[in-house]
């Protein structure tokens, strides 16, 4: 096996599951539209792979595949479009309580009334990526990420709160 399709692998098990999150954040819930941009992300990935320059780390390339992927099928295929919260309904397992589901759905419905670059902000955070790490992939000063997840999480407690954002 070679190197390169070694450390592919690697990445690929390290992140998926992040990555998989991000992509949910993205389509509302949907699981079937959250796994084919999970599966376009790792392609271009792969088919890009000789590409990287390194300048930062790899894990942070992945990511702006992934949002850039995110991004990119949501402007132009209306069918990644944020899903209606009765088709979330269907997807949530069946196992979570109502008052879980609907705290969910509440929650993604209020992430996808934040901009696309909160979204982006927010969901990195959520899967645990560092401040620097998130600021790199977004291009902005560390500081000002902090500002900026202070300003996110104040509009979603608002908006969960059922309050205006």
């Amino acid at each position: 096996m070679s190197i390169q399709k070694q450390a592919f692998e690697k990445l690929y098990r390290d992140h998926y599951n992040k990555v998989n999150r991000l992509c949910l954040g993205y389509v509302n819930g949907n699981a079937a539209l959250a796994q084919d941009l999970l599966q376009e992300v790792f392609i271009k990935v792969w088919q890009h792979w000789d590409s990287f320059e390194g300048k930062a780390q790899r894990s942070t390339w992945l990511y702006r595949i992934a949002v850039n992927t995110c991004l990119q099928q949501l402007r132009s295929d209306n069918k990644y479009k944020a899903t209606s919260l009765e088709t979330i309904k269907k997807e949530v397992v069946v196992e979570q309580s109502v008052q879980k589901e609907e705290m969910y759905q509440q929650l993604y419905a209020c992430i996808n009334r934040l901009n696309k670059e909160n979204q982006t902000i927010l969901l990195l955070e959520l899967e645990g990526l560092p401040q620097s790490e998130i600021a790199a992939i977004i291009g902005i000063k560390h500081n000002a990420l902090r500002t900026r997840l202070n300003r996110i999480k104040s509009q979603l407690t608002k908006c969960v709160n059922n309050e205006n954002i």
